[in-house]
């Protein structure tokens, strides 16, 4: 389904491990996807948006969302036809979201609840 643009599961640990220089101290992975190359991060401080760029993929723009920043945000399952979850974030001083496209694989009712869990602090 990587190949559709969807996201899938990672495990967190190996997330962890894999971008542990992006990580403050004591900062810890809750849930990670992977979308082809690019990456989404679900920290206990923030969200990560990891956007690789160009043909190579050499070159790589991080993106580091405070869960403050965050206004609201929303998911849609995946249904009989649809086999695709999707879930929009909004962040403050931006009118449109940032959208990312999940496969059926991924339990998008845990992404909610991390979300939940660290937005409304």
């Amino acid at each position: 389904m990587a190949l559709f643009g969807n996201a899938h599961s990672i495990d967190p640990s190996q997330a962890q491990q894999d971008y542990a220089r992006l990580l403050g101290p004591g900062e810890q992975v809750h849930a990670a996807c992977l979308l082809i190359r690019d990456t989404i991060l679900f920290t206990d401080r923030r969200l990560i948006l990891v956007d690789k760029q160009g043909i190579t993929g050499k070159k790589t723009e991080y993106h580091s969302v405070p869960y403050r920043s965050i206004t609201h945000f929303s998911v849609e399952t995946a249904g009989t036809f649809d086999l695709d979850a999707e879930l929009k974030i909004w962040i403050s001083g931006n009118p449109a979201p940032i959208q990312k496209t999940f496969t059926k694989g991924v339990d998008i009712y845990e992404i909610q609840a991390i979300l939940t869990q660290f937005v409304a602090r």
